[in-house]
């Protein structure tokens, strides 16, 4: 049975090539995930606004939606592509990142 997952990946760009890093990750970066088996969506977000709790760490959250039965093959195959012709990267993208895999728990919670 298929279960939900959310890929969680905070970045940066490299200084003086957020233009080209946000070109890239938007035009053809979220496309070329989505392309790996699994995965089903994906969102971009940007920090906006004051800090609530501290300064943040990375400017720029991707969210990636997964649904499979085998969450590990499906990492494996994207990082597998990751720099490839399939998924070719861009040198605006600043090597330091977050990237965790979380698993659902508990439904969306919405007003009634």
């Amino acid at each position: 049975m298929k279960k939900k997952y959310t890929l969680v990946v905070l970045t940066n760009a490299v200084a003086g090539k957020e233009v080209e890093f946000n070109d890239w990750y938007t035009k053809k970066h979220l496309k070329d995930v989505i392309a790996v088996p699994g995965f089903v969506s994906a969102q971009r977000y940007q920090v906006v606004g004051d800090p609530v709790a501290a300064d943040p760490l990375f400017k720029y959250f991707a969210s990636y939606e997964i649904e499979t039965d085998d969450p590990k093959a499906a990492i494996a195959e994207m990082m597998k592509r990751a720099g490839t012709e399939q998924m070719p990267l861009s040198d605006g993208l600043d090597a330091k990142m977050y990237v965790t895999l979380y698993e659902t728990i508990t439904p969306k919670v919405t007003h009634a």
